[in-house]
């Protein structure tokens, strides 16, 4: 069991870093294209939308044929469309494979949670559950080191193809090691999609509110975040592999969140957890807004990230019992509204920074994540 997840954990690093691997190299794909970087930014948009339309069928699909088998399946796909990414011709089609890679590499992650919702003892599940989320935290970290590293080496494009590579080699290990599981799990009966099962899920209060408060949670977070690279590429004219080093200090934030969990959960608790992170997300964004110097982004970046999972790592825990009966559709429903609030968030931001500039817009996204933070913290025992 422990090597089966930490195998889902590598997959679902891989589709993490397919999505920041973008936010450094984000100036170089608006440059050769001839456009705007808030126009550039519609294949953040595109990813992140698709990657949460996707874990909806993903959840479906792994719910009735078994887990493991469409997270294979799924990351061997990938590979294909990272291809197609790397050949793009125009934005258009850069945007449509970035697309297809969303949707097609989000079954790691949903799965993931869900599986270990069927094999791990609820009470053993937050930690287990933070350490799965390692993986997504890995892929996080490298994705904008390697991003900004291809791009200032050998160009954007070859940022993809190496993640092609991945994806397919993972695809492979995944087949090897996992293929005799494959019937193991509970399954739903009736049809694939259920549309009156994700109803009745939508129905039920504590779950509509972890979808929701999942929802504002990352747009005002990934709103923001999204943007540093480029406002560091503005403001002090960073080379592409600095600006994805800095961004990687999210994963090593996120990494000593997971080093320490098990002594910050019994000691501060839930509610504790949410504070703490709410408050010190909004007090990073706030230096980062206005940093004076490049330099003090790095300990901003690394503090975000610590604080983002004593948030989300709750959020996550709690998703797992929207719906025990069909935990791959209940997780992939949290997940979508996920990544409908990144979307939004991305949009909104890119638009404002247009408008009213990067400083203004990161600082009024990161405020509204204390927001969210607070009203979670004063709800949690509505939650499920």
């Amino acid at each position: 069991m422990t090597k089966i997840i930490w195998l889902l954990a590598i997959a679902s690093a891989n589709g993490s870093m397919a999505l920041r691997a973008v936010e450094p190299m984000l100036p170089a794909i608006a440059g050769e294209f001839g456009i705007s970087v808030s126009a550039a930014s519609v294949v953040m948009i595109a990813y992140a939308l698709a990657y949460g339309c996707g874990q909806v069928v993903h959840g479906a699909i792994g719910d009735r044929h078994g887990k493991l088998r469409v997270v294979t399946i799924a990351i061997g796909l990938s590979a294909i469309s990272s291809i197609g990414c790397a050949f793009s011709w125009s934005l258009g089609s850069l945007a449509f494979w970035r697309m297809a890679t969303g949707a097609l590499s989000s079954g790691a992650m949903i799965l993931g949670m869900a599986y270990i919702g069927d094999v791990v003892e609820k009470d053993e599940r937050q930690v287990v559950m933070a350490r799965y989320v390692a993986g997504s935290i890995l892929g996080q970290s490298l994705g904008p080191a390697v991003g900004g590293l291809f791009t200032d080496l050998l160009g954007w494009r070859s940022a993809f193809a190496f993640h092609a590579l991945i994806f397919g080699s993972v695809a492979l290990l995944l087949w090897r090691d996992t293929r005799r599981h494959w019937h193991l799990g509970p399954r739903t009966e009736g049809p694939i999609i259920s549309i009156p099962r994700y109803i009745s899920i939508f129905k039920l209060e504590p779950a509509r509110m972890v979808m929701f408060i999942g929802m504002f949670e990352c747009m005002f977070f990934f709103g923001a975040y999204s943007f540093v690279g480029s406002m560091l590429k503005e403001r002090f004219d960073l080379n592409y592999t600095t600006i994805g080093l800095t961004l990687a200090g999210y994963g090593v934030g996120g990494m000593f969140f997971i080093i320490l969990v098990r002594r910050i959960l019994p000691r501060f608790g839930q509610a504790g957890m949410v504070l703490g992170g709410a408050l010190s997300s909004g007090f990073f964004f706030l230096v980062l807004a206005f940093a004076p110097v490049w330099q003090i982004a790095i300990p901003c970046t690394i503090g975000l990230g610590f604080s983002f999972y004593l948030l989300h790592n709750v959020m996550q825990t709690r998703s797992t019992e929207m719906a025990p009966h069909a935990r791959g559709t209940g997780i992939s429903l949290f997940a979508f509204f996920w990544a409908i609030g990144q979307s939004v968030g991305i949009g909104t931001v890119g638009f404002g920074v247009a408008t009213v500039g990067y400083s203004a817009m990161i600082a009024l996204f990161g405020l509204g994540f204390v927001g969210v933070g607070l009203y979670l913290r004063a709800n949690l025992h509505r939650l499920p």
